[in-house]
């Protein structure tokens, strides 16, 4: 059985783990993220002599990857990343081939592969977390789009106000921190101070967290109708913290419910998985990208 060596670049850590190519994960560690490139390399280069029999190497990045010209582009936490060829750096490196992707398709993938969406063709992928991420994979691969930004969702525009004159985005109203961030200033206090876990667990015993809580999941609903609509896919999977909630699924059929009793016209209702991966998903999808492209 092969066996790849994955990387999941992070912006305070590196995870890194042997992957087998039925997805099996094994000798998983971390280092701290570097301050530089050639740290960065460097410290692969360790990981990799230490597993020099495996196929080659599967990196998950951040940022908007060019996974055909080995460049990253965009921004990301990480400056040092954007710009250089790592792919060929890397590769020169250590000897091997190296692939890389986003991580948010890396997490889609690992999902198509062997996860919630291991039988579909086409579908969604919704990162729910400090904003709104995602990806949209077209017959089992990712659909990158002209300018490298298919799956950003975050940038989809899900409300005008016409007091303020200012549209606002589905990261602006719909992520995890977006909550956090309206209710800490209708109880004047700092964000920082408030738990977003706390507020989604105390909802429904507190109206300020039951109201911004509420907005989420409509504003949620609003976002997966509009890509079933956009796109048609067979399943939209939802990823990020927010998806370990148990209600989660429940929550938002119910603002489906609603949709689709005031819009009679639409008949096609989204079909709502969440991911069934965790920490190792960024992983487990760099190698499925790569075994992809190796195919």
């Amino acid at each position: 059985m092969k066996k790849y060596l994955a990387f999941d670049v992070g912006g305070t850590s590196v995870k890194y783990a042997v992957v087998d190519s039925e997805g099996n994960v094994s000798q998983s560690s971390k280092f701290m993220t570097p301050d530089t490139l050639d740290k960065m390399y460097q410290e692969m280069k360790k990981v990799f002599d230490e597993h020099q029999d495996v196929e080659g190497l599967a990196l998950s990045m951040p940022g908007a990857v060019d996974s055909d010209g080995g460049v990253i582009y965009g921004s990301s936490a990480l400056d040092y990343i954007h710009g250089p060829n790592i792919k060929k750096d890397l590769s020169e490196l250590v000897g091997k081939p190296v692939e890389f992707e986003n991580d948010a398709n890396c997490a889609a993938l690992a999902e198509v592969w062997k996860g919630a969406a291991k039988n579909e063709q086409d579908c969604c992928f919704i990162v729910s977390g400090t904003g709104i991420g995602g990806a949209v994979i077209k017959d089992r691969h990712v659909h990158h789009g002209d300018h490298l930004h298919g799956g950003e969702f975050g940038y989809m525009i899900m409300r005008y106000d016409e007091t303020k004159q200012r549209y606002y985005t589905w990261s602006d109203d719909g992520s995890t921190v977006a909550v956090v961030k309206r209710v800490a200033k209708e109880l004047g206090v700092d964000y920082h101070s408030l738990d977003g876990k706390d507020i989604f667990d105390q909802a429904d015993n507190n109206s300020v967290y039951k109201k911004y809580v509420d907005s989420f999941y409509h504003t949620l609903a609003m976002g997966i109708y509009n890509l079933q609509y956009a796109y048609d896919p067979s399943m939209i999977v939802i990823g990020g913290a927010v998806s370990i909630r148990p209600e989660l699924l429940d929550k938002v059929n119910e603002q489906l419910d609603i949709i689709f009793g005031q819009l009679t016209h639409a008949k096609v209702r989204p079909n709502i998985k969440v991911c069934e991966f965790g920490n190792d998903a960024n992983m487990i999808g760099a190698v499925y990208h790569y075994m992809q492209r190796h195919s």
